[in-house]
């Protein structure tokens, strides 16, 4: 087993381990590197589809920012309680889950949370080669259009995809440096921005606008949710495996929501603001064109560069993630080729969303509404699940046999397998899947109820999964113990 790099060798050392259990003797991490971890992969552009995408439901900006706050930070919330995990077992999130679900039956939430991040990947990946090109159109007088400059686009990807692969292949303690200095660098870039809006936009055009319904109010919360911590639920224990046992749940909670809600506020407030100064930038194909266009060149520069920055820095992590969960779905190779393998994928994606796709944000909006019931249904399990369980077995997380502790029923356990299908299946009846106003994917039988108008399906699914599996592990305890009972 590898150990842990020691200080001074972070930027020359590629980290070897997988998903094995950190022992230990090399856990030396603390919360406030976390901090820097989450506020760094959360400057990122894709904020401003969602600022944008609550003023077109209504909201006025003040509603905006509440709904944003709300969202962000109670959904990073989760993020911390389920970094606690990392801390207690020292592995990788969805490694955890097979202690819940079973070494066979955990392939099914593993399955879903590697779409997720291939998903956020693609975007992230097509969304920062649009950041790229504006630069370079604002630079050398090209075309900010993909379809009209294909190989430069191309190319735009293929430098994302590198910088990507460089940090999230050199692994934990490189991360962990380059998303300090982000912080710090575009961090200061974003705020210019954000300065340069507050003293230059007309803000008596839309200040006053009349506030929208509680019942649009509570999808904004919902959509921001979503959009933002339930997408980084199955990654909370992924950077947290590195903290010492002794570092107190709370800081890991705090840092978790404070990290990534400070960022969250101000970039997608930014997209608020923007939109509701100008309405088209809700409709818009390119988000990044879209918002250069509303800049002066001066601005255009530092903003772009923040939005290319900010992506990757989220992407670092997406793929970072990514590749420790592709290793737990059973593909056995080394963590950095798992990395390689993940970026492979989101290039093919976001090769054809950029140079096919008619629309942006509809499908990103429907893309997070719909995951979002899958994994909400999961941390609600998983999060059950930390009231029982105080500790790991590190040898048996890692053991796919039959005599593995958490191989339960032919390598499945009931009760969560039960809980999660259910919660999915319910959840998915209050959900509208629509993409456009014209353009709807389904529609489930209850979708027009009170918790389906306000788009609470991912809280449904999460608190159903949450205690239906509380109910069943306690049900099939207390069937065993009778069995034991009876044997002697």
């Amino acid at each position: 087993m590898s150990t842990a790099p020691k200080e001074g060798t972070i930027l020359s050392r590629v980290e070897q381990r997988g998903i094995e259990p950190v022992p230990e003797d090399q856990r030396n991490g603390s919360p406030g590197q976390l901090f820097w971890v989450w506020f760094a992969a959360n400057i990122s552009i894709l904020g401003i589809p969602l600022g944008a995408t609550l003023i077109a439901q209504g909201l006025n900006l003040w509603q905006a920012v509440l709904a944003t706050t709300i969202g962000a930070f109670g959904s990073f919330a989760l993020v911390g309680i389920i970094s606690i995990a990392g801390r207690r077992g020292g592995a990788p999130t969805l490694t955890l889950s097979r202690a819940i679900f079973g070494v066979r039956g955990n392939a099914g939430p593993t399955l879903v949370a590697l779409l997720s991040r291939l998903g956020w990947e693609t975007v992230n990946t097509m969304t920062g080669a649009f950041a790229l090109l504006s630069l370079i159109a604002i630079i050398f007088g090209t075309s900010a259009d993909a379809r009209r400059s294909p190989f430069l686009t191309f190319v735009c990807i293929a430098v994302f995809v590198a910088l990507t692969v460089v940090v999230s292949a050199a692994g934990h303690a490189f991360i962990l440096t380059v998303q300090k200095w982000a912080t710090w660098i575009f961090g200061a870039l974003t705020l210019l921005v954000a300065i340069y809006l507050a003293t230059t936009v007309d803000w008596s055009s839309f200040i006053g606008n009349a506030p929208g319904s509680a019942s649009a109010f509570l999808i904004g919360v919902g959509t921001i949710a979503a959009g933002t911590g339930i997408g980084w639920v199955n990654s909370g224990a992924d950077m947290a495996r590195y903290q010492k046992t002794s570092v107190k749940s709370g800081s890991l909670v705090l840092t978790a929501a404070a990290g990534a809600g400070i960022p969250l506020v101000v970039v997608i407030g930014l997209g608020s603001v923007l939109t509701a100064g100008n309405s088209t930038i809700a409709s818009a194909a390119d988000p990044v064109a879209a918002v250069r266009s509303a800049l002066p060149a001066w601005v255009s520069i530092p903003y772009l560069i923040a939005a290319f920055a900010g992506l990757l820095m989220s992407n670092n992590l997406s793929v970072y993630s990514a590749g420790l969960t592709t290793i737990t779905l059973g593909i056995r190779i080394p963590r950095a080729y798992a990395v390689v393998v993940d970026v492979v994928v989101t290039t093919c994606g976001a090769l054809y969303f950029t140079l096919g796709s008619d629309g942006f944000y509809g499908p990103f909006v429907t893309f997070i509404s719909l995951l979002a019931v899958p994994l909400s249904t999961w941390a609600g399990i998983f999060l059950s699940d930390m009231i029982f369980r105080k500790r790991y077995d590190s040898d048996g997380l890692l053991n796919l046999r039959a005599d593995s502790p958490y191989w339960y029923w032919h390598g499945i356990n009931l009760p969560a397998i039960i809980s999660w299908l259910v919660g999915i299946v319910v959840g998915f009846l209050f959900v509208t899947a629509q993409v456009s106003k014209d353009e709807v994917w389904f529609s489930g039988p209850l979708a027009d109820s009170f918790l389906g108008r306000n788009g609470l399906a991912w809280l449904v699914s999460l608190l159903l999964g949450g205690i239906l599996y509380a109910i069943l592990h306690v049900l099939s305890k207390d069937s065993m113990a009778v069995r034991s009972s009876g044997d002697d």
